[in-house]
């Protein structure tokens, strides 16, 4: 059976998110986008402690599309080294699976 997945990536801001999230949904990539405005992460960059407001956006994405969509996302996005982490979904909504998979 086809499984699906959740890509996590962090952005510069909510405008970033949205326009990489809709050219993901747009270009078939992703079935779905989400766009959580802001957040604040915490990391270290070259050595030193970094705080930043993020946005974060969550994408549905169907297994034989996920290594284009992390191609894609990395084309279009700002940073250097983007935050593109991707997560296997365990039991859901089969409808909802269904949607993706044809989406």
């Amino acid at each position: 059976m086809a499984r699906i997945f959740l890509v996590y990536i962090t952005t510069r801001d909510e405008a970033e998110a949205e326009k990489i999230g809709e050219a993901l949904v747009l270009e078939h990539l992703a079935a779905c986008a989400n766009v959580i405005p802001k957040i604040k992460s915490i990391y270290n960059w070259n050595g030193s402690l970094q705080r930043d407001s993020e946005s974060l956006l969550l994408l549905k994405v169907k297994e034989s599309k996920l290594d284009e969509l992390i191609k894609r996302a990395k084309e279009l996005h700002s940073y250097e080294l983007p935050c593109i982490v991707s997560y296997l979904s365990g039991p859901s909504n089969p409808d909802y699976v269904e949607w993706v998979l044809n989406s």
